[in-house]
């Protein structure tokens, strides 16, 4: 199993873990965990994450600034039946309608350069592998505030793609104890 992780799950990291892990355990753990394979971060991610709370994540996570250790994006790229699935499924309809085509033409190309879109293309166009990859994520199903694209857990349900909360990958998927690493 492999785990590819948002912005979001690696800004709580940071912020919620990190200060209880004053052996450095658990981040040695995440360190290993990239290494060897198991937790995957996109070049997009990393990218967004140097913007994200003034870049606490690469400046506390100095493990991941191995840039050669990073997933390159530029050719994860959509197959066309993605785009119809884009368009009637995960967006917001009531949001394209109030868009020329257009305006949606482009706001769907932005979408698809962010790191969000280029988690979901990656798995989504690794799911014939046998190594099962899922995506780590943050974000709630709940309020979009008013956007076009869905969220990263709706759209992974639509496209049935493995998701889990920070949570759930440390303690399920990489079968740690918290309380073995926290003090």
């Amino acid at each position: 199993m492999k785990a590819v992780i948002d912005t979001t799950s690696l800004v709580s990291f940071v912020r919620y873990y990190l200060p209880f892990d004053k052996q450095d355990k658990l981040k040695l753990l995440l360190s290993e965990k990239f290494e060897n394979g198991e937790l995957i971060v996109l070049d997009k991610v990393f990218d967004e994450s140097r913007f994200v709370a003034k870049g606490i994540v690469v400046k506390e996570l100095e493990f991941l600034n191995k840039t050669t250790k990073h997933i390159k994006t530029t050719l994860v790229l959509p197959e066309s039946k993605f785009y119809k699935i884009l368009e009637n499924q995960l967006c917001y309809g009531a949001q394209k309608n109030k868009l020329t085509p257009t305006e949606f033409e482009v706001a769907k190309n932005k979408f698809l350069e962010t790191a969000d879109a280029k988690l979901i293309l990656y798995c989504n166009n690794n799911t014939g592998s046998s190594d099962k990859t899922i995506i780590v994520t943050e974000e709630s199903r709940t309020d979009n505030d008013s956007k076009l694209f869905k969220k990263l857990p709706e759209i992974c349900n639509i496209l049935s793609i493995e998701h889990c909360s920070l949570p759930v990958l440390l303690k399920e998927h990489f079968k740690i104890k918290l309380s073995d690493y926290l003090v």
